[in-house]
């Protein structure tokens, strides 16, 4: 599989250690980052025609990874 973009080391580069720090000793920050995981990989394997999905399928995992990456940078800003 080819790089998968939306990682969020690469959208905050000046908050890893902090991303890292939050998986190692908050629970709720690690399952926030996990579930951003999966559904960023997830909608990753759809655009490269990996996975078959349904544009509507599309459409609501980009939407929740709006809400997972939103919550995330809550918590990175707190």
């Amino acid at each position: 599989m080819t790089h998968t973009p939306h990682e969020l080391g690469e959208k905050f580069p000046d908050k890893k250690d902090k991303i890292h720090e939050l998986k190692m000793n908050n629970e709720h920050f690690a399952r926030l980052a996990d579930k951003y995981h999966e559904v960023n990989r997830e909608i990753h394997r759809i655009e490269a025609e990996v996975e078959a999905a349904s544009d509507v399928r599309a459409e609501e995992l980009k939407k929740e990874r709006i809400q997972l990456l939103d919550e995330i940078v809550n918590i990175l800003n707190a």
